[in-house]
């Protein structure tokens, strides 16, 4: 068996003694903060010429962080057959600053033309107090062929970290 020479012990113990500092005084990940529990979201769109006729459904989940700063959401609106062209959604945050939902796919469900599915972790970048979603779908009215539009909006989802 050969040996080491004096020189290359030394160094592997001084590079292993600076990880073992590095490990001690450096933290291992960044600190993330947590997010609270799944709100479920809902929103119903159905014309109001008098027909009822559905137009579009919004539903999912969303959650704060607990900085206050950040959100995320998983959605997918339902475009129903009464609506034409495809219904869309606004996210408002804090009763004024509204953004489109960021598209992930889409997928199919019985009653539904297309399922259009909507998620992203939301940096806002100053104080998340609550938020809202609005939908809008448009039809050909049954009764005058007029076409016309409806924004529906959910209640409000308030932040439960401020």
């Amino acid at each position: 068996m050969s040996k080491r020479p004096r020189g290359r012990r030394l160094t592997t113990s001084i590079a292993f003694a600076f990880m073992a500092l590095a490990a001690l005084i450096l933290p291992a990940t960044p600190a993330h903060a947590a997010y609270g529990p799944d709100q479920s979201v809902w929103v119903q769109v159905t014309a109001n010429d008098g027909s009822g006729m559905p137009l579009a459904q919004l539903q999912g989940t969303i959650a704060f962080d607990d900085s206050n700063t950040k959100y995320r959401y998983s959605l997918s609106i339902c475009w129903q057959s009464g609506a034409y062209p495809q219904p869309s959604a606004v996210i408002v945050v804090n009763g004024s600053s509204g953004s489109y939902p960021i598209w992930s796919g889409s997928s199919s469900a019985t009653g539904c033309q297309q399922v259009a599915l909507y998620s992203s972790e939301v940096n806002f970048g100053s104080a998340v107090y609550n938020l809202r979603f609005d939908v809008t779908a448009g039809w050909f009215s049954r009764t005058n062929g007029q076409y016309m539009s409806r924004t529906k909006s959910s209640g409000t989802y308030d932040n439960p970290f401020n």
